[in-house]
C-alpha cells in the first residue's frame, strides 16, 4: 500500500494555543502532510478512505468544510483534500491560515477550531475520526466550556497515524506532547 503515497510528504507540526473563545489544543500539535497523495492516483477518494480505514480512522465522509468556526471536543479529525484548494483558518478569528491543495492531509486534535475561509469551486475533502471516537459540533459559544475542556482532556490518543500507522509522525509528536 505504500505506493499510494507518491513521495515522502513534507510534514510540519503547529501548536494552536487556547484563546478565550476556543479551547484549541495547546498539548497536541496539528500535523500537516503536504503532497501526501498524488492527484494523478486513479480513484483517489477510494485510496484515501482505504488508507484511513487500514489505520483505524473511520466514519469517513466526503464534502466541504463549514464556513464558520467550529470544533470537536470528543474526537480528533483528519481532513484530506481530494480536489481543488482551500484557505483553512485554525484556532479561531485571526488564527493560523493554511492553504491546502489536492493531495494534502491535515490532522486536527480535539478542540482545534477550524473554518473554511475560501475554497475553489471544485473543492472536495474527506474527513475521518479515530475508531471509537464520535464527534460533537461546537461553535465557541459562551457556556460550552468547561465541559468542552474536560471532554478534550479525555479524548484518547489514536492508535495509529492516519497515513503511516504505528510509526507515523502523529504517533511520535502526540506521544511526546502528552507525556
Amino acid at each position: 500500500m505504500e505506493s499510494l503515497i507518491v513521495q515522502q510528504p513534507v510534514i510540519s507540526t503547529h501548536t494552536i494555543p487556547e484563546n478565550r473563545q476556543f479551547p484549541n489544543n495547546p498539548n497536541l500539535p496539528v500535523i500537516l502532510y503536504k503532497s501526501a497523495f498524488s492527484t494523478e492516483q486513479p480513484d483517489l477518494e477510494k485510496v484515501i478512505e482505504e488508507r484511513f480505514r487500514e489505520n483505524k480512522w473511520v466514519d469517513a465522509w466526503t464534502d466541504g468544510i463549514y464556513e464558520y468556526h467550529h470544533y470537536h471536543s470528543t474526537a480528533h479529525e483528519v481532513l484530506a483534500v481530494l480536489n481543488g484548494n482551500i484557505a483553512l483558518e485554525l484556532g479561531g478569528p485571526n488564527g493560523l491560515k493554511f492553504h491546502l491543495t489536492a493531495g494534502d492531509v491535515i490532522v486536527l486534535p480535539a478542540g482545534v477550531a477550524h473554518k473554511n475561509l475560501e475554497n475553489s469551486k471544485n473543492f472536495l475533502c474527506m474527513g475521518a475520526y479515530p475508531k471509537g471516537q464520535k464527534y460533537d459540533l461546537l461553535y465557541g459559544k459562551a457556556g460550552e466550556r468547561p465541559v468542552a475542556d474536560k471532554n478534550i482532556q479525555q479524548v484518547p490518543l489514536p492508535e495509529r497515524d492516519p497515513l503511516f500507522g504505528e510509526d507515523g509522525k502523529l504517533i511520535q509528536a502526540w506521544n511526546n506532547s502528552s507525556s
